[in-house]
């Protein structure tokens, strides 16, 4: 690969991991008018109950991406880490913990969501 080439390379994956990493932020407005949406049509018992349950879905479905991701690069990251300094065996632990809660919050939000309908 010449030089140019990894230059470009490395501009498109920056480029892809703002994007994917602004995301959420621009969508937070969307999915709140979403579930506000959801919220009045269940209240009414029209199709709010649909919604509702595709809501629910894309909260486990959202969260349990998120939490692959991270996990991969807890994975990937730990385990260089431990191939230099074995004693921080804990902390790789402990920051795979955190990534899989991103994927247990998602699951308790999509419960409260059935819950509520």
């Amino acid at each position: 690969m010449t030089k140019k080439s990894q230059i470009r390379g490395s501009r498109r994956s920056k480029f892809l991991a703002i994007v994917i990493f602004s995301l959420p932020i621009i969508l937070l407005p969307a999915s709140v008018s979403f579930a506000s949406q959801v919220t009045a049509a269940a209240e009414e018992g029209g199709q709010g109950s649909n919604l509702g349950y595709l809501a629910a879905a894309a909260a486990v479905i959202g969260s349990t991406f998120a939490a692959a991701i991270a996990l991969y690069g807890v994975a990937v990251g730990g385990s260089a880490l431990l191939a230099e300094r074995p004693d921080m065996f804990t902390a790789v632990v402990v920051l795979g913990g955190l990534s899989e809660g991103v994927a247990i919050y998602g699951f308790l939000i999509g419960y409260l969501i059935v819950g509520k309908l």
